[in-house]
């Protein structure tokens, strides 16, 4: 009898430390996933499935946009406004200070698959987003880093930066109506406007 209650105690105890260790290499391999999952991912898995109301993005200049996920790219986000208003509104990554949102939407996330993005959209630049822009000669509104808006006509799109004619909205970009140029990089924008009918995606 002794034999047999020392046997169930080892057996007990061998069940107990390889559960210990199983669930050891659980967390280790989440924590291996979760150290792979970039942002691009996660702002996909707000594309996915919509999140909850209130969603909100802290922006480099100090301003924050209410609105839902219209599209990820390689390194911007498209945004519509919550508020019902058309048009997007272009943010590159680096201009991102924080997202806020509900801790269930906040954990979903956080499942993203690992995987690359797929699709076209998952690889334009931002560059090239805004290259489209210019080839819809379409009317933006800019917001640098520093809290300055503009608005005007992009005119062209380098690498890394862009030149904007600045005019009135709502008005064509004419010669008479442009009231200034500006050459803008990339990494001083906090956000590009679209406006109302120009989809990117």
């Amino acid at each position: 009898m002794r034999w047999d209650r020392f046997f169930d105690d080892l057996e007990d105890q061998l069940a107990s430390e390889w559960e210990a260790e199983r669930a050891a290499l659980d967390t280790e391999a989440e924590r291996l996933r979760l150290s792979r999952l970039e942002l691009r991912q996660r702002l996909a898995a707000l594309l996915a499935t919509p999140p909850d109301p209130g969603v909100s993005w802290e922006l480099v200049d100090g301003s924050s946009l209410a609105a839902h996920v219209l599209g990820v790219g390689a390194d911007w986000v498209a945004l519509g406004d919550a508020a019902g208003r058309t048009g997007i509104t272009l943010v590159p990554f680096p201009a991102i200070v924080g997202v806020r949102m509900s801790q269930p939407d906040l954990l979903r996330t956080a499942r993203a698959d690992a995987a690359a993005p797929s699709g076209l959209a998952g690889r334009m630049t931002f560059g090239f987003v805004v290259r489209d822009l210019v080839r819809r000669r379409a009317a933006v509104a800019v917001q640098l880093s520093s809290g300055r808006g503009m608005t005007g006509t992009i005119d062209r799109a380098g690498a890394d930066h862009l030149d904007i004619a600045l005019h009135d909205p709502g008005s064509p970009r004419r010669a008479g109506e442009v009231t200034g140029y500006r050459m803008v990089p990339f990494a001083a924008l906090a956000w590009v406007r679209a406006e109302d009918g120009v989809g990117v995606l």
